[in-house]
């Protein structure tokens, strides 16, 4: 009896103990709860939130959001440094102070990471996932750059699918890029948005002095793209990205290396972010002496025709935040070289004027732009740059007691607003540029307009248009249209399947210098389609790619020197010789791509290109490799290159090798008469395989020894006719790295 008198008060006693201490507890704890969403609102499945207490070891609790973006965490009273990040997004991070019991709101809306290469920047309007790309997109990235060793932009550039180059002489010659079988002049080349002057106002390009300096990201746009960008981007566009800073602590990178021929080669680079500032800045220089041009060149003309290249780069990149969607960028970089050229060495045995003793020139570009992006709703969201791109050539020819100095500019301002909703997204913009060559000048304003739209779960379709005004032709209209489709979602062997199609129509203006050629020729113009697959296998370890493409060419500004015959069309006189719109061209083939992951320390990868072009009509050619039924110059009907990237224990080995194809090309020193050629007679460059390879030890203190070698196996070879490529060097030098880290 007094057994059960005590059990039951008790019972009730402790009954009432766990109770107090359970209201206790959660009165005692807090919660922290909220949404995560895209650019466009729509709800980010799967973001990993986590809460890290400050001043504290180990993970703190995480959780991931919901299918319709939501999440919660309940936490213990303290200081938490809390993340977000999904696959493709920016990382976003926030501190918060929790008390116990208090409810905090945490809505978080992720912006898509434009240095990945899974986000696509320049394609569109806005950055998009590559996966939902129309175009055909290359993707190349710092981690590549420091993989290869590579210095200069068009060695990286050469690893792409459809990318050939020329360059006139083994280092600081005259370097053209050609795109799927457009001219060297057919592709916009931008840093951070601002349009590079890198061409004597639209007669040729020149990448001879752009470094890699600074690079984090390079997209290599294929198919027309004037809709976007206006003239020249006639085959594609270039948008190379540069490094920002990121890290609380400040990151330095130091590197030096030597070698061959003389080489040496430096930069230093120091980023980070203080608060709302973020900033990125850095020097380079390259100097080199050059290989010999020969024994018979030195014996005929002298030491004075040995080459030479010096180059400095300075870059800088700086943000200040206002706010999460209103941020302040200005970005500045600053080029500046001479060279020594020689001119055609290998035929001097043939031809007189083949070989210049002593000549020299120089290249100065700057570029800046100073950027503006800020969302006024959650819907809106605006970019506003302004740009300022310089170059300068400077040509000294002693023999013939000939100098020239012409400066050419850019400026101007673009404009756009994009409205975002749940399954697409329109955009809006204005473009005004002012370009100077010399004494002459002309302008430029532009209105364009882009929709995307997710018509179904698997397909999403873009279309657009810009109706520009030019000074040189007057008001024209590009189309852009295009879509991509997910054929199919898997897992396993068999992965996910995505097609795609674009079609696009490019042009570009009359040259500027040294004549304004406006009033006499007509714009050139291009319409560019293809189509292409992305098939992945073994849960995304190998990829491979195929695009179809097929471009037509039409009013082509053709050059020829000397007097003009009766008949001609209407023509531009200039360099001692005329400009005239006559030829017909076309280019149709396809690129290639396999990447492959072996394991976890081996890597595959490699390109295949087939460009089959055709000079269609050109009545009125001076040089015979011009005639029609010829392939157009420079660009190989094969080309390829193959990597194997191994990882072991830190280090990072790299090896290469790159095959181009025979390409039509012309001596430019021959003529014909009566069907005679007289002269080299020369019209194609032999087809050649080069092999190089790389590699970074990591020691210790973040220090590390880098390596480059190339052309192992000393090939002869030329990238135009007459000039030698670098056969067999090397650079080795170290590498250190401070800081860094958030």
């Amino acid at each position: 009896m007094s057994s059960r008198r005590l059990f039951f008060p008790t019972s009730f006693l402790f009954i009432a103990v766990l109770a107090f201490v359970g209201v206790s507890f959660g009165q005692g704890n807090a919660s922290l709860s909220g949404i995560v969403t895209d650019p466009s609102g729509g709800a980010v499945t799967g973001a990993i939130i986590t809460a890290q207490p400050i001043h504290a070891r180990g993970a703190g609790p995480s959780t991931k959001s919901a299918a319709d973006g939501g999440f919660s965490l309940v936490l213990t009273p303290g200081r938490y440094r809390v993340s977000v990040s999904a696959q493709n997004f920016a990382d976003v991070e926030k501190d918060f102070t929790l008390d116990a019991g208090s409810t905090e709101k945490f809505d978080v809306r992720l912006e898509l990471a434009s240095m990945s290469s899974n986000v696509i920047v320049g394609a569109e309007a806005e950055p998009e996932p590559a996966a939902d790309v129309i175009s055909p997109v290359d993707v190349l990235t710092r981690q590549d750059i420091d993989r290869e060793q590579q210095i200069w932009l068009t060695s990286l550039l050469a690893t792409a699918p459809g990318v050939a180059f020329s360059q006139l002489g083994p280092e600081g010659g005259v370097t053209s890029l050609f795109l799927d079988g457009g001219n060297s002049n057919y592709t916009r080349v931008m840093i951070d948005g601002v349009p590079e002057d890198v061409s004597l106002s639209g007669i040729s390009i020149d990448l001879s002095d752009y470094t890699t300096d600074g690079i984090d990201k390079i997209e290599v746009i294929h198919g027309a793209s004037s809709a976007l960008y206006g003239s020249d981007a006639m085959t594609g566009a270039v948008d190379i990205l540069t490094h920002r800073g990121s890290t609380t602590t400040p990151e330095l990178v130091l590197q030096g290396q030597g070698g061959t021929f003389g080489t040496g080669t430096g930069n230093g680079q120091l980023s980070g972010a203080a608060g709302p500032f973020d900033y990125s800045a850095g020097a380079s220089y390259f100097t080199t002496r050059g290989q010999s041009p020969g024994e018979y060149v030195l014996e005929s003309y002298g030491p004075e025709t040995y080459p030479y290249f010096r180059d400095t780069t300075l870059f800088g990149n700086f943000g200040w935040k206002f706010s999460d969607t209103d941020t302040l960028r200005l970005t500045l970089r600053n080029g500046t070289s001479d060279a020594g050229q020689q001119g055609q060495t290998l035929l001097a045995a043939e031809s007189p004027y083949a070989v210049s003793p002593g000549e020299h020139s120089g290249l100065h570009n700057f570029s800046s732009g100073l950027s503006w992006d800020f969302a006024t709703t959650e819907h809106w969201q605006t970019h506003i740059e302004g740009f300022d791109s310089r170059y300068q050539d400077t040509i000294d020819v002693p023999e013939y007691e000939y100098s020239a100095v012409d400066k050419f500019n850019r400026a101007g301002l673009d404009a756009r607003s994009t409205y975002l909703f749940a399954h697409g997204g329109v955009t809006a913009g204005y473009y005004f540029e002012n370009e100077t060559g010399g004494a002459l000048g002309r302008h430029d304003n532009a209105g364009y307009l882009e929709a995307r739209y997710q018509i179904t779960r698997r397909l999403t379709g873009v279309a657009g248009g810009r109706l520009e005004a030019n000074d040189s032709f007057g008001t024209r209209f590009m189309p852009r249209v295009g879509a991509a489709y997910a054929a199919r979602y898997g897992r396993g062997f068999w992965g996910d399947t995505r097609l795609r199609t674009s079609y696009g129509q490019g042009i570009k203006e009359p040259p500027l210098y040294p004549a304004d050629c406006s009033p006499t020729l007509k714009p050139e113009q291009a319409a560019t389609f293809d189509a292409g697959i992305d098939q992945y296998f073994d849960s995304n370890r190998a990829k491979v790619s195929a695009t179809f493409f097929r471009n037509e060419f039409r009013n082509i500004v053709s050059f020829a020197s000397g007097t003009m015959p009766n008949g001609m069309p209407p023509n531009c006189e200039a360099f001692g010789g005329s400009y005239f719109n006559t030829d017909k061209a076309r280019a149709f083939g396809s690129d290639s791509s396999f990447e492959l992951s072996v394991a976890r320390w081996l890597n595959l990868g490699g390109t295949y290109s087939y460009d089959d072009s055709r000079v269609i009509e050109s009545p009125y050619a001076t040089d015979p490799a011009l005639i029609p039924g010829n392939r157009l110059l420079k660009r190989p009907l094969n080309s390829a290159n193959l990597f194997v990237n191994v990882r072991y224990r830190g280090a990072d080995w790299n090896v290469t090798g790159y095959f181009v194809g025979r390409r039509t090309d012309s001596d430019f020193l021959s003529y014909e008469e009566d069907g005679v050629c007289y002269g080299p007679c020369i019209t194609s460059d032999a087809g050649y395989v080069r092999w190089d390879t790389s590699a970074m030890v990591p020691l210790r203190y973040g220090v590390s020894l880098t390596a480059h070698f190339q052309n192992l196996f000393d090939k002869h070879y030329q990238d135009a006719v007459g000039y030698p490529a670098l056969g067999y060097n090397y650079r080795v030098g170290v590498r250190y790295v401070w800081g860094g880290g958030r």
